[in-house]
């Protein structure tokens, strides 16, 4: 029989079996095969024996230990291929230059750790470089993203933190949070994030919350008004200056999971355990659904509205001659589920695109600024990107971005026009009649970064 090993090599495997088999109290066996190999004492004596006792057992775990590591980087191999396959050269060469082709990739620039338990919730400031979380240890966390510093710790709510928000007018900026224990609490952070106001009226868990954004047409374009989505069946609009709901929206006969609102403050998106999206319209004098969109088989657990730079890629999958005109709001939505997929609708509720990929529950969406990509996060641990000009294509996953279920995704918003233009802005923004314009130069004003958190009690910042 011909030999696998050299001589050297074949002795020395020789002589950790039988070290092997003697360490572990099998001496007839270990005898048996130093008869057989015809190995004396002048060969294998006690040093020898001493020597070789543990080397099978580390060679055995370094095997165990390549294996994984090969695993990992045959996956990570596959992802870069898949990458490359699903790019032009000019766009992987323009890739980490160019912000409208930006998308995040290994590894995340910071992980901000400190919560000590699952992190639900981030937000970012949209003129400095602040990035609060909220976490199921009841406290916000507030973080400096470009530095990957922790700045404050706040005590906010007596049960779990689920989701937070800044926003409010741009004179007096506010950050709000919502909670398990039934309330929302608003911070300013230009006085060291005091909490200015407690916003109490939801009989369960509020599960979301969002400033509408100023130049809404009907009653709520103050720009201090605030929405919130409850267990408890019920959106509720808020008046932060007040404290008072001046607003509350029947629909959902389940648990309200989300709610986003349109870029004008016009339109309401929100999602819920009853395994619907429900698009509500403000601008009437009694705000009511406009339109539900049905399809999604488990509870619905986030949205997204589409930017009006996405609107010539999504028309195209909708099957329109010519993309809806930039100043409409709320032409097309994207909503996750727990039902493992994602859809992307038109604003009559049409499903215009089913997106399959994950694994597990969709727990958070957003548009890429730049209008081609969809970015999204599930509790399969991977965050995916999904290219809407070849029909939501899945061209780039991260697999491993958290070591648990990843519960959110932010992109960082967009700054003022008026403001400078340190880290990016916006492809978009509110003129002075309320319609949404396009930016000047968009590519320098998108800020190509992202935070995630998850239940590994971590918040990753993917920037450029």
């Amino acid at each position: 029989m011909s030999r696998t090993l050299p001589a050297r090599q074949a002795e020395e495997l020789h002589k950790s079996i039988i070290a092997y088999l003697s360490a572990n109290n099998l001496p007839t066996s270990a005898s048996a095969l130093r008869g057989e190999l015809s190995l004396g004492e002048d060969v294998y004596d006690a040093n020898t024996a001493k020597k070789y006792e543990t080397l099978l057992e580390k060679k055995w775990t370094s095997i165990v230990r390549l294996q994984k590591k090969i695993m990992e980087l045959e996956t990570r191999n596959a992802e870069l291929q898949s990458e490359v396959d699903n790019a032009t050269p000019t766009s992987l060469s323009k890739r980490n230059q160019d912000p409208v082709s930006w998308l995040p990739r290994n590894p995340s620039r910071h992980t901000l750790e400190g919560h000590r338990d699952p992190v639900n919730c981030v937000a970012f400031h949209p003129k400095f470089s602040s990035l609060a979380s909220g976490s199921d240890d009841c406290t916000i966390r507030i973080y400096d993203w470009e530095l990957g510093e922790w700045e404050q710790t706040i005590k906010a709510h007596t049960r779990a933190v689920l989701d937070l928000d800044y926003g409010g007018p741009k004179s007096a900026l506010l950050l709000a949070s919502c909670s398990s224990d039934l309330s929302i609490k608003i911070w300013d952070p230009a006085d060291g994030y005091k909490n200015i106001r407690t916003l109490s009226g939801h009989d369960h868990s509020v599960s979301a919350v969002r400033f509408i954004p100023s130049g809404s047409t009907g009653a709520f374009s103050t720009g201090n008004m605030l929405v919130s989505a409850s267990g408890d069946k019920t959106l509720k609009i808020w008046d932060t200056t007040t404290g008072f709901c001046v607003r509350t929206l029947h629909g959902h006969v389940g648990w309200v999971r989300d709610v986003c609102p349109s870029l004008d403050g016009n339109y309401l998106l929100s999602t819920g355990a009853d395994h619907t999206a429900r698009l509500w319209e403000l601008s009437v004098a009694n705000p009511e659904t406009k339109v539900t969109m049905l399809g999604h088989e488990h509870v619905v657990q986030c949205c997204a509205f589409a930017p009006p730079a996405a609107y010539e890629y999504l028309g195209a999958l909708a099957g329109l001659k010519k993309p809806p005109p930039l100043t409409s709001p709320a032409e097309f939505m994207a909503t996750g589920s727990r039902d493992k997929t994602i859809r992307l609708w038109d604003s009559r509720g049409t499903c215009i695109k089913v997106l399959i990929g994950h694994d597990n529950w969709v727990n958070g969406l957003v548009f890429h600024p730049g209008g081609k990509y969809l970015l999204s996060v599930a509790d399969d641990k991977s965050l995916r990107c999904w290219d809407l000009s070849q029909e939501g294509k899945c061209v780039k996953v991260i697999s491993d971005s958290h070591d648990h279920f990843v519960k959110c995704l932010r992109w960082a918003p967009s700054l003022a026009k008026d403001a400078p233009a340190v880290n990016g802005g916006a492809i978009t923004q509110n003129g002075e009649d309320g319609a949404v314009k396009k930016a000047d130069t968009a590519e320098e004003k998108i800020r190509c970064v992202i935070a995630t958190a998850s239940v590994d009690q971590k918040v990753k910042v993917w920037a450029n």
